[in-house]
């Protein structure tokens, strides 16, 4: 699994940088965050949260069914959207609140 960062979305702001546990993600001459070994890309998403612009995409496998498709978050007050872009162009967003998120 990996991530895609737009380099067009992307302002600048490094917090994709302090939330990578891996330490993976950098500024390049322009300031523009880039991944730099992205298969050494743990999956956890955190940087996909993080992003405000939408600038970093999460590729979904075909383990989970995704096939190439792309995710995104926003969030919206308490929701998190996950945006999924699909190959086919088709999109899907499914909504999850913060505050329920963690209950089992």
């Amino acid at each position: 699994m990996s991530i895609a960062i737009d380099s067009m979305k992307c302002k600048g702001c490094r917090k994709c940088t302090t939330v990578c546990p891996g330490s993976l993600i950098e500024l390049d001459e322009n300031k523009k965050a880039y991944i730099r070994y992205p298969k050494d890309c743990w999956g956890c998403a955190s940087c996909i949260k993080e992003c405000a612009f939408g600038a970093i995409a999460f590729y979904l496998g075909a383990d989970i069914g995704g096939m190439g498709s792309k995710m995104t978050v926003s969030t919206e007050g308490d929701l998190l959207n996950w945006q999924i872009e699909k190959t086919d162009g088709t999109k899907e967003v499914i909504a999850v609140n913060k505050k329920d998120a963690n209950k089992y």
